[in-house]
């Protein structure tokens, strides 16, 4: 495992209660399995859990600045699933990623976008063009890019607790699991410290 030290990459995993651990013990949660997953590859790393139970893309946009304190090298951005789920217009989502990804950028920090998928009982009109904002997003900012953050959970019993909706400890070790090279591709895209 990789000492950590002042030499270490900074993650900031900032999102939702799909990051924030909802309903998980202390360290089970996103940022806690992925830094273990990190470190036991050798990436000398700290991952600062910066996700918020209930919050909007708006509502990651209004702390952003605060999250930001911390000079993280690299930022995953999980947000717009409550969004989605209160049916909000697609384009105010989008328009808050865009700020959130612009205002990262202007840091130095690098940013992985985690896209969501909304509910398909909001129909195509809706999911459609929620569904789009991520990879027109990144592709925009030329940004790593996640296409779903619950990528081999989302429907899957087993794999969530029981409100069907957040991942169980079982269900955030398939999501690091596919997540991570995707963040080891941004690590290794840092300059050297």
């Amino acid at each position: 495992m990789a000492p950590v030290t002042a030499n270490s990459w900074l993650i900031l995993a900032l999102g939702d209660s799909l990051t924030a651990g909802y309903g998980l013990p202390q360290g089970k949660g996103f940022a806690g399995q992925l830094e273990a997953a990190l470190r036991g590859k050798g990436y000398p790393v700290n991952v600062i859990n910066s996700g918020v139970s209930g919050d909007t893309s708006a509502g990651g946009l209004a702390r952003l600045d605060w999250s930001l304190q911390d000079k993280p090298h690299l930022v995953i951005v999980e947000l717009g699933a409550n969004d989605a789920l209160r049916g909000l217009p697609p384009e105010i989502t989008r328009n808050n990623l865009d700020a959130i990804i612009t205002r990262i950028k202007e840091t130095q920090s690098k940013v992985l976008l985690a896209g969501i998928h909304a509910p398909r009982n909001l129909g195509p009109g809706y999911y459609n063009k929620f569904d789009r904002i991520y990879p027109e997003l990144a592709e925009k900012h030329a940004i790593f890019f996640y296409p779903f953050f619950l990528q081999g959970i989302a429907g899957k019993a087993e794999f969530n607790l029981a409100d069907g909706i957040h991942p169980n400890e079982q269900g955030v070790a398939v999501i690091v699991g596919n997540i991570l090279p995707t963040v080891e591709r941004a690590l290794d895209s840092l300059p050297s410290h």
